[in-house]
């Protein structure tokens, strides 16, 4: 599993990088583990689930398991990931677990969410 560096932010930022930021695939050894707690099919669930089935067929092709949780039908679930606002995306697996809120329809979030998101020149 790739770790990226986090770097400081000083009190004077330096000028931000002109290159624009990239995707990348999941590494042939990753393999997600994602659950997206809902409540009942509102339009926002519904959304959180057509995005996320978009997001992983795109750039997770076969290395990923969704498990849809309703919590109208199954409130004590939440406990399991400590939920508290829903919908709610929790990558379980790779190692950390990653949480985000939402209905995923901010897709450069989305992805920095679940580390498949990195930045041309991101050292400088």
């Amino acid at each position: 599993m790739k770790r990226t560096k986090t770097k400081k932010r000083s009190s004077n930022p330096s000028p931000r990088s002109t290159s624009p930021p990239q995707t990348v695939e999941a590494d042939a050894d990753d393999y997600y583990d994602l659950r997206l707690y809902v409540a009942g099919q509102t339009p926002k669930s519904l959304a959180a689930f057509a995005n996320l089935k978009q997001l992983c067929e795109r750039h997770l092709a076969g290395k990923y398991r969704v498990e849809v949780i309703d919590l109208m039908k199954k409130p004590q679930r939440a406990k399991d990931d400590q939920i508290i606002a829903i919908p709610t995306l929790v990558r379980r697996l790779p190692a950390p677990i990653r949480k985000i809120i939402g209905d995923l329809g901010d897709r450069e979030r989305t992805l920095i969410g679940l580390e498949l998101w990195e930045r041309r020149n991101a050292d400088e």
